[in-house]
């Protein structure tokens, strides 16, 4: 016999209230077990909450805009009496990203306030905004208008992409950089981006094209690209490490490491090592203030990894990593990496980073400049390592060299810091040893 069940928020990591964006099933839908219910979004990522069961929704007790928090209750749903066996799943599995969107930390918002140009012929500056809660006409969610605000943004000049014509928080960040993007003249003080606007080209005169749409990570993280770029002056420091002996040792230890279930990677030697340079570099393990006046030092060591993932790039973050050992930083390495290209990664999952590592060894390259991830202060780039003749002070011996790449906000970090940081490194990665001291 069909009985009567309630469907809950499960747990959705550290936060007291998050949005609902989009309800996916009405009064009356058949769903199947695993099918999306409703749309979640935090300031790091969006996930979708799963139906524990197959059943039929018999009502929907949650709206678009409305905050909820583990527990909350979505809708009832009608459970045939052989779904039992499904039914003992508790409600409070895992829920599943749909895309995770940035990985820069809600602090980093405040400096685009700084950089929004006022001028008498900005559609942003003519538009008053204390009226833009009560536009009616405009659709969005709280925070949305609450994002709008910050930025000095009417609502109603912005164009919505969701549903029903909704408007997201990416169709302000984006309404955001186009008028970044305009030209202001004289008119800004000099306090905009006075660069020309992208020409509008029809490339079907040249032949046949093909237009996809963005992902929603690439359209996200793009705008905070772009943002951490303008806003934080870039240095980047160069540097090979000799890695002949890790290399060696990491090889020697593999087959010790399958045993346990551990594939023994470059990139858990990296983090280990970065962690021990964090600590003797407490520079780099900080953040600028909101107002830029005061810097933040972290008694944490948080390191986030780049994941390439078919939608685009997440960082997940591996917490406390000075106080784990390379098998235990391995082990937790393949698990992140999973659950991001699986679209499990938590919002939690990809917040309060230290530093971050980009390594784009697998793929190959020598160079590269990786673009910090605000409100951190640095982020270590990781070319293909090549083995290659050095001078040992009688003749040329075969080495493999690994390619560094260390991005630095220039504002806190200069350039004698940041050479003695990168050079630090790399004696660590070439004389394991030194990780012990």
């Amino acid at each position: 016999m069909p009985t009567i069940k309630e469907v809950r928020i499960p747990d959705i990591g550290n936060f007291d209230s998050i949005d609902v964006i989009e309800v996916l099933v009405k009064e009356g839908d058949i769903v199947k077990a695993e099918d999306a219910l409703i749309t979640l979004e935090s300031e790091k990522a969006t996930m979708d909450i799963p139906a524990p069961w197959s059943g039929k929704v018999t009502a929907v007790r949650t709206r678009v805009g409305e905050k909820v928090s583990e527990g909350s209750l979505i809708l009832m749903m009608e459970v045939a009496e052989e779904g039992k066996a499904a039914a003992e799943k508790p409600a409070t599995a895992a829920p599943q990203p749909a895309a995770p969107v940035a990985t820069t930390a809600p602090a980093a918002i405040a400096p685009v306030k700084t950089v929004v140009p006022v001028a008498p012929a900005a559609p942003v500056a003519q538009a008053p905004h204390a009226d833009i809660g009560e536009n009616t006409k405009v659709h969005g969610s709280p925070s949305v208008r609450a994002f709008a605000r910050e930025l000095g943004v009417n609502l109603a000049l912005v164009n919505g992409s969701g549903p029903k014509r909704r408007i997201l928080k990416e169709d302000v960040q984006a309404f955001v950089k186009a008028e970044l993007s305009r030209p202001r003249g004289g008119a800004a003080g000099g306090t905009g981006l006075s660069v020309l606007e992208m020409p509008q080209v029809d490339f079907a005169k040249f032949g046949a094209i093909e237009v996809r749409p963005l992902t929603k990570i690439k359209k996200v993280s793009g705008a905070n690209l772009h943002r951490n770029w303008v806003t934080a002056p870039h240095v980047t420091q160069h540097e090979e490490a000799d890695i002949t002996e890790l290399e060696a040792f990491r090889k020697a230890m593999s087959d010790e490491a399958q045993k346990q279930g551990v594939r023994l990677t470059l990139p858990a030697f990296l983090i280990k090592a970065m962690a021990a340079a964090l600590k003797a570099h407490p520079n780099f393990n900080t953040s600028l203030s909101a107002d830029g006046e005061s810097l933040v030092f972290k008694q944490y060591i948080h390191i986030g990894m780049a994941v390439d993932t078919p939608d685009g790039l997440v960082v997940p973050v591996i917490r406390n990593a000075d106080q784990k050992g390379v098998l235990d930083l391995a082990r937790e390495l393949m698990t992140i990496s999973q659950k991001a290209r699986d679209k499990k990664l938590t919002p939690g999952e990809m917040q309060g980073g230290s530093i971050s590592i980009s390594s784009l060894g697998g793929i190959g390259g020598s160079f590269f400049t990786p673009i910090i991830n605000l409100p951190e202060v640095a982020v270590l780039g990781i070319s293909r390592a090549t083995m290659k003749p050095v001078w040992n002070g009688k003749e040329f011996v075969p080495r493999l060299m690994l390619p560094l790449s260390l991005s630095y906000d220039h504002r806190v970090i200069d350039g004698a810091q940041g050479a003695r940081f990168i050079t630090d490194l790399s004696q660590m990665l070439a004389d394991v040893r030194r990780l012990l001291l």
